[in-house]
């Protein structure tokens, strides 16, 4: 996907604005795509801009990925989600504005934007320089007021993050959420010593972090319940892969793997994939699957469950540059942001190989 040329666009610092190639593109008013309800198909819809804060900057969408939670949203999955609702957290633009009190960034940087675009900044957790925690964060989204399925958004700056000059935007959109979510738990979790890890689920979180483990050392086993997947997964660096449509398959590695990263949504087998951890063993959760087992196992092995969200600012910045230095790129498939509508269905029905990323071609509002 050949990259935005920057040379074409003209930046000003008030009226705050920008132009491609002579088109002159208000900050008065956004167009975007909304869910106005619940479970509601995304429809166009321009509301008022935000108004732009201190610490914040205004980056026009020039790319946007598509993830599982931006569906999870629309039909308020979570019970966060205020309508209308515009989803979009997998974003990369082009800084067109900055608050008065910003001095880090400037107009004209292009930058990625994750899941997180604010923190409260005084409880325990942002104290820590752990804002994926903040004790607000159902109310730190990028989406909040309005996501990256629009012509541009507001976040603050300190969760935008300058790209690495070569990565191109389609990739790094895709890193900001589904990148930092299964790169921090294998970063925190790697030890010296050599590790087994089962990684569940070969799709578009799961493809990311087999190339992570495999980068950062780990004996990588492809956990999937599409036998077909194989040979992809093994391109992506998986030593070995089993398909658990069979469970026999699973008792192949039977207390075998130090560790289990599920990256999946779906209801599981527990049980045999349990099996396959040592004593001692952790599963750690990136997707939101349905917990259904017997705790006899949990305890009579020792066993841990953890999730993990996010990933803090410094581990954001640690991906980028890990990613750009492994050459880790997730699989694409790029599709106008005026075709929303039929990617969403294209993920729901599990077609998409492995991520869509949605370039924004919506006209000047």
């Amino acid at each position: 996907m050949e990259e935005f040329d920057i040379s074409l666009f003209t930046f000003h610092s008030r009226p705050p604005r920008w132009e491609k190639e002579g088109t002159m593109i208000s900050h008065s008013t956004v167009k975007g795509y909304a869910a106005m309800v619940k479970g509601g198909q995304l429809e166009p819809f321009t509301y008022p801009s935000p108004e732009l804060g201190e610490l914040e900057i205004r980056v026009s969408v020039t790319h946007c990925g598509l993830c599982y939670t931006d569906i999870q949203g629309i039909d308020d999955y979570y019970k966060i989600t205020t309508f209308p609702f515009v989803p979009g957290h997998e974003i990369v633009g082009l800084i067109s504005e900055v608050g008065r009190a910003v001095s880090d960034l400037k107009m004209g940087d292009r930058v990625g934007i994750g899941w997180q675009g604010r923190s409260c900044n005084h409880c325990e957790w942002c104290l820590r320089e752990e804002e994926q925690l903040c004790l607000d964060i159902a109310d730190m989204g990028t989406w909040n007021p309005y996501g990256g399925f629009s012509s541009s958004v507001i976040v603050d700056h300190r969760f935008a993050y300058r790209l690495p000059g070569p990565m191109s935007s389609e990739d790094a959109a895709v890193l900001m959420c589904a990148g930092v979510s299964v790169f921090s738990p294998l970063r925190f979790y790697r030890t010296h010593a050599p590790q087994k890890i089962g990684i569940v689920g070969v799709g578009g979180l799961g493809h990311l972090a087999i190339q992570y483990a495999h980068a950062l050392g780990y004996e990588v086993t492809a956990i999937s319940s599409t036998a077909d997947k194989r040979d992809q997964a093994l391109a992506f660096g998986a030593d070995h892969f089993l398909y658990s449509g069979e469970q026999e398959n699973l008792y192949q590695k039977q207390y075998d793997l130090d560790l289990l990263l599920c990256t999946v949504h779906d209801r599981l087998n527990w049980v045999p994939l349990m099996d396959t951890l040592k004593k001692k063993g952790r599963f750690i959760l990136v997707g939101f699957p349905t917990l259904e087992f017997n705790t006899t196992d949990l305890v009579a092995h020792q066993l841990s469950f953890t999730g993990s969200f996010l990933g803090s600012r410094s581990t954001m910045r640690e991906m980028l540059a890990f990613s750009q230095a492994n050459n880790i790129k997730p699989l694409l498939e790029i599709m106008p942001l005026s075709q929303v509508v039929a990617a969403i269905q294209k993920v729901k029905d599990n077609k998409a190989r492995y991520r869509v990323v949605l370039v924004n071609d919506l006209d000047p509002a």
